[in-house]
């Protein structure tokens, strides 16, 4: 995934994990209507990095508070910046990072927004997706680096022994 370039000023930074399952699926966030940024839209789970947090422990941070997982072996897939829905001259600073889990839907705890789910790969592309979602969803979803990690997840279920039904 190519990396963006800094054009304004930074107005946040922010991490997203794409969270990959046995079956391939994505851990999609529903955005409540109250959200400032993609009200009502699909994105992955994550947020703000505060002052002094590196972008991936913000990152693993984000995701325990809005879904109760723990996510261990964080790979960067991209970074870069897109335009602020904001201002005209403002960017926010995005970290994108990815991780395999062995964990189901009944494991996820909805600590934000409306709803987040597991959904498969066609179905997320065809989701109403945020600002930060449509930038780096479908590229990811064509990247040979998700094509590891969803092979590196059916491997983490086969070898606890609990499956993939």
């Amino acid at each position: 995934m190519a990396v963006g370039e800094n054009r304004g000023v930074i107005e946040r930074r922010i991490a997203v994990v794409f969270v990959v399952d046995p079956h391939g699926r994505i851990l999609m966030q529903h955005r409540s209507p109250e959200a400032t940024v993609s009200p009502n839209q699909w994105t992955m789970p994550g947020g703000k990095i505060e002052e002094g947090e590196a972008p991936i422990d913000a990152a693993r941070r984000e995701v325990l508070e809005e879904t109760g997982l723990t996510v261990t072996d964080l790979v960067p897939v991209w970074s870069g910046t897109r335009p602020s829905v904001k201002s005209d001259d403002g960017v926010v600073e995005v970290h994108a990072f990815a991780a395999v889990t062995g964990a189901q839907q009944d494991d996820i705890v909805l600590g934000e927004g409306q709803a987040m789910v597991f959904l498969p790969p066609e179905e997320a592309r065809r989701c109403d997706l945020g600002v930060t979602a449509m930038l780096v969803l479908r590229p990811f979803l064509d990247s040979e680096e998700y094509q590891r990690l969803r092979a590196a997840a059916a491997r983490l279920t086969a070898a606890d022994g609990t499956g993939t039904d």
